[in-house]
């Protein structure tokens, strides 16, 4: 039987959360003040702890640092009824599991509780096996062995999530607006799934939920928005993360404009193997969309995975050529997460009238007029190319699977990325 402590100043709302988790079979403690609690946690030892923000002399926030100050502490979630995302991802950043804003849902709250009890139980086994390698973990499948063919049989990669919550906050690209990240644990088996803190439901990463392509990826579902999410969905492709909850205000922050920071966002959380199996879609057939000597994205069999992209512009930028093969997070981390988006200075108008690009800074993107690149130095040669390769990793990731195949692409943009993906499904009838 697990034990719940309910840290609430006002009596009615830890008698009837009482009730609730009661009826679950938890074990029910409760405490008034922030005193009272770290006491109660000192002699019981709880596994989970509901935890109020607002309350007198000592709040919710600075008794979750005291309560993570202890070696292996139980998992908190904080309950607030003025919640709002910078203080959801300040929470986050203390150690809190998940934010909840009130008035909450008795079957959202009871969902919550059971992700956090098992989080803290994954938690306690890993403390006892050790740290694992991120980069060895990720990229070892399940036994299957090869045939040595050039295309081989289709390999089980183990699932995975991330050992604990993490977080990161900036500005949306195309909103303008702060925002935040707020990456937690999901259980075998549930996906990438995408949420605020504002509602209950969820928008699967996934290509049936594609809402919008036009200068950036967007996911909707039953009231539920998450733009800009090709970034962030494609430092998880490279790191084979299957099970995920994300929460963000409406768009992914674009913070320098690439995937660099996600990807220590990542690595500080660490990656938890899950046992459950996940297979790969491999490609034995060529599949193509678009048209020869223009616009065109097509994929091949080959054994691994792998993206060459070829971007055409009048000068200054001219022809840039690409080639990436998957070996790994760290190729990933070294060779595409780096490259940022790019615009074009004489593009910003007509961006800005149609509500886009209000959070572009001059160092969150690079910017391109007509005879040079006007704000920064590029990280690579060929930057605009990789950061076309960052996009396409993180739009096949739609697939809800690992892909093995060789992707080639001419001028291409989210919109072709998807198109190709459904072609895809369709010919090989996913």
């Amino acid at each position: 039987m697990a034990t719940v402590l309910l840290v609430d100043d006002e009596p009615q709302i830890r008698t009837s959360l009482r009730g609730i988790l009661a009826e679950e079979g938890l074990r029910v403690l409760e405490a008034e003040d922030g005193a009272q609690a770290l006491d109660v946690i000192r002699r019981e030892r709880p596994e989970l702890v509901i935890l109020d923000i607002w309350m007198p002399e000592m709040d919710g926030l600075q008794l979750l640092q005291h309560i993570n100050d202890g070696s292996l502490p139980p998992a908190v979630i904080m309950i607030s009824g003025h919640g709002n995302i910078e203080t959801a991802v300040m929470a986050t950043k203390l150690g809190a599991f998940d934010f909840i804003e009130k008035p909450f849902s008795l079957d959202g709250l009871l969902r919550t509780v059971n992700r956090a009890l098992d989080h803290q139980a994954a938690t306690q086994r890993r403390s006892g096996n050790g740290a694992a390698d991120v980069n060895a973990i990720v990229e070892t499948p399940a036994a299957v062995e090869s045939t040595g063919a050039v295309v081989g049989p289709s390999k089980l990669w183990s699932e995975r999530t991330i050992a604990k919550s993490v977080v990161a906050s900036g500005l949306g690209l195309h909103s303008g607006g702060k925002t935040g990240l707020i990456l937690q644990p999901l259980p075998a088996g549930s996906g990438i799934q995408f949420t605020s803190l504002s509602t209950e439901a969820t928008v699967p990463a996934h290509l049936d939920w594609v809402d919008s392509t036009g200068y950036a990826t967007t996911l909707h579902r039953d009231g539920v928005t998450a733009r800009t999410i090709e970034h962030l969905m494609a430092t998880l492709h490279a790191y084979r993360i299957t099970n995920l909850l994300v929460k963000v205000q409406g768009e992914v922050p674009i913070l320098d404009g690439s995937a660099l920071e996600l990807c220590r966002l990542i690595e500080s959380a660490g990656v938890a193997d899950q046992g459950g199996r996940v297979e790969e879609i491999v490609i034995h057939e060529p599949i193509a969309v678009g048209k020869e000597g223009g616009e065109r994205i097509a994929i091949e069999p080959y054994d691994g995975f792998g993206i060459a992209y070829t971007l055409r512009y009048p000068h200054p930028v001219g022809v840039q050529q690409h080639t990436y093969l998957h070996r790994g997070p760290e190729s990933f981390r070294d060779e595409v997460a780096p490259a940022r988006t790019f615009g074009f200075l004489k593009d910003m108008k007509q961006l800005t009238a149609m509500g886009l690009a209000s959070g572009g800074r001059l160092d969150n993107f690079i910017l391109i007029d007509d005879e040079k690149v006007v704000n920064t130095q590029l990280r690579f040669p060929d930057e605009l190319a990789r950061h076309k390769i960052l996009d396409i990793m993180g739009d096949t990731y739609l697939l809800g699977r690992p892909l093995r195949g060789m992707i080639t692409a001419n001028m291409t943009g989210h919109s072709d990325n998807i198109s190709l993906l459904r072609e895809v499904r369709r010919q090989m009838r996913l």
